[in-house]
């Protein structure tokens, strides 16, 4: 897509479109829509309309919609590439962690620390608590790390198999890099070079009662800890402050759970009394800090078989998550500040 065409002073730019085939014969590809869709916007930026976009928008939003536009061609055309794992990074990118980030920066405040601990290439693996009755913490911890990492590093979760039986929600899962939690997934993409986040918590840390709030529960078998043992690569502990304040769940509908399948259904001070209503997060103030790394390469590749070794290790990052929790909760203000 060319650059916009140069007009006279005070007239707006318009963005032409190249060798825009004809509306007949669009070709087999869909850049013959592509192009009539970008042209009919460009074209629609034009006079009356462009001059109102620049006194709406200030000046660069020329530069703003030919990005957009671009973005959309290739889309239609479908001239845009995902892994094996389904992860789409320019979709993930322009328009999935976009649509987070005012939730993060505007609404949850979220103060991020330790984000030098985590490295800036090669694999890794972020173990975090979970917690909150739906699981923002870890949408909020995928935004936070691509926006303050100073190489932008895309975490690739591995997810419970709830969300990836979920129409729609398991393909925006998919396109936004995440995986089954299984060890083979998270050895393979640890083993590539990728950041895998885990929240080993489960559904007992997201779904237990605003009582229990920052008291983790079991970490499982330590699957996790195997994963990066194979692959050798470090632990980064995760602590997540702010969370468990956003829908602070005082019952649980088990009935209604049973029959729906799920693993519960929250009864928040404001879930279901007040209908969608309801479902608005509280605007807690959010901390998300990452600790020191914890080396797995001082043990051999063969210590991922030994049960003691990988419980003794998943118990370390536990405690370190736990005692970080203990030492943020302390030093804040406020639940809201």
């Amino acid at each position: 897509m060319s650059a916009a065409a140069e007009n006279a002073p005070g007239e707006a730019k318009v963005i032409p479109i190249e060798s825009a085939p004809s509306w007949s014969e669009p070709p087999a590809d869909g850049s013959g829509l592509a192009d009539r869709v970008a042209g009919a916007v460009g074209g629609a930026l034009a006079g009356r309309l462009g001059a109102a976009a620049t006194r709406a928008f200030g000046k660069g939003w020329e530069d703003r919609a030919a990005d957009g536009l671009a973005f959309l061609r290739r889309r239609i055309t479908g001239d845009y590439e995902v892994d094996e794992f389904g992860f789409d990074r320019e979709l993930t990118e322009e328009v999935l962690l976009g649509l987070l980030r005012p939730l993060a920066e505007k609404y949850f405040r979220i103060e991020v620390r330790g984000i030098e601990n985590i490295p800036a290439e090669g694999g890794a693996l972020i173990v975090a608590n979970h917690s909150g009755t739906i699981p923002l913490d870890a949408l909020m911890t995928q935004v936070v790390i691509h926006d303050h990492h100073p190489h932008h590093r895309h975490l690739r979760m591995l997810a419970a198999d709830l969300v990836f039986v979920l129409p729609g929600i398991n393909e925006l899962a998919r396109k936004a890099g995440h995986t089954l939690a299984c060890n083979e997934d998270a050895q393979a993409l640890l083993e590539r070079g990728e950041l895998v986040g885990v929240w080993p918590e489960g559904f007992k840390g997201v779904g237990k009662p605003f009582s229990e709030r920052y008291k983790l529960q079991r970490f499982g078998r330590g699957g996790f800890v195997s994963s990066a043992l194979r692959a050798r690569v470090p632990i980064v502990p995760c602590s997540i402050v702010g969370a468990e304040e956003t829908y602070p769940m005082i019952g649980d509908f088990r009935t209604l759970a049973r029959l729906l399948g799920l693993p519960y259904v929250p009864i928040t001070p404001t879930f279901p009394w007040l209908g969608p209503l309801g479902a608005v997060p509280l605007p807690t103030k959010w901390i998300i800090e990452f600790g020191e790394p914890i080396a797995t390469d001082r043990h051999p590749v063969e210590a991922a078989d030994d049960p003691m070794l990988v419980f003794d290790l998943a118990d370390e990052v536990r405690e370190t998550i736990q005692q970080t929790l203990y030492q943020l909760l302390v030093r804040r203000r406020s639940v809201f500040f």
